[in-house]
């Protein structure tokens, strides 16, 4: 599968529209469409790397995924998480942050 058409499945799956994960990438909206529509082999490697990030696997994991081969599952550390909520914290509503404690705490 065309490393394209991974991210555009992935994309898919997080529910997000293009805009909006245009958006969250700090990409234009028209970016995103003509790496989707003309293939990531071509594209600014700093915005591909902006949309594995958002979408949570490493540009090696989207050459994996579209050889077919099979993705590692990236378990986040206690510090990773912490770190991440350290920097965006700040942006966070009451309800989002007691959202992610609800989940943390979860048995699941």
């Amino acid at each position: 599968m065309e490393k394209a058409k991974v991210l555009e499945r992935l994309i898919k799956e997080s529910g997000m529209s293009v805009r909006a994960f245009a958006e969250k990438c700090g990409l234009p909206e028209s970016t995103v469409y003509t790496i989707l529509k003309k293939g990531a082999g071509k594209a600014n490697v700093n915005n591909v790397i902006s949309m594995c990030k958002v979408l949570g696997i490493s540009v090696e994991e989207l050459d994996e995924i579209s050889k077919g081969e099979a993705m590692t599952i990236y378990e986040p550390t206690y510090e990773d998480i912490q770190s991440l909520i350290a920097r965006n914290g700040k942006k966070l509503t009451l309800e989002q942050k007691q959202d992610i404690i609800r989940t943390l705490l979860s048995d699941d």
